[in-house]
């Protein structure tokens, strides 16, 4: 049987069809023992939280015990918030979090996507959680990469000068990590 892969896509015009690279690539270096499902979020251009909190939950039920689960972008922080605020029911074996953007006072204040001071022991139960973020980052800047790892000091944290926002299309590293999460 498969390993399941839940990828999710960033937030904005067209990043379902940009983030079908990143999804293919996982894909590819993960091969045929594992399936990455890539479920369109609704409403890219204008997302709303509630309904992307709605659909995460839906695809995650669709999934076993020890999911795995990526998130891209938007996509990363809307799945920490849904993981934060809905609980961890059934074990996860992995969260990868690609670019993900930290909500706080300071900077990117959004009030519905901040995250509770608590998020490392509401996520207590995930097995492994990896960030990724490059320092060549165009969309979310380098520093929010920090600002996770802060508040979740159970990650490991990878960073690399080179591969943008899209991380030239290229989630090998993020494979080697799933695989040895499994």
């Amino acid at each position: 049987m498969k390993r399941q892969v839940l990828f999710l896509q960033g937030g904005g015009q067209g990043a379902y069809e940009a983030d079908r690279a990143l999804a293919a690539s996982l894909q590819h270096a993960l091969g045929e023992a594992f399936d990455v499902r890539y479920p369109r979020l609704p409403e890219e251009e204008d997302p709303q939280l509630h309904k992307w909190k709605e659909r995460i939950a839906s695809e995650r039920g669709a999934l076993g015990n020890d999911a795995l689960l990526v998130g891209h972008s938007l996509g990363g922080a809307v799945l920490l918030k849904h993981l934060a605020e809905d609980g961890v029911d059934r074990p996860i074996a992995g969260v990868f979090l690609l670019a993900a953007p930290a909500w706080d006072p300071d900077k990117w204040n959004y009030d519905d996507l901040m995250l509770p001071a608590d998020l490392a022991t509401r996520l207590s139960n995930v097995k492994r959680i990896f960030l990724y973020h490059n320092r060549n980052d165009e969309i979310v800047p380098f520093a929010h990469m920090a600002r996770h790892a802060a508040r979740l000091p159970q990650a490991t944290v990878r960073s690399s000068d080179a591969g943008g926002h899209q991380f030239g299309n290229d989630l090998s590293m993020v494979a080697t990590d799933i695989e040895q999460a499994v």
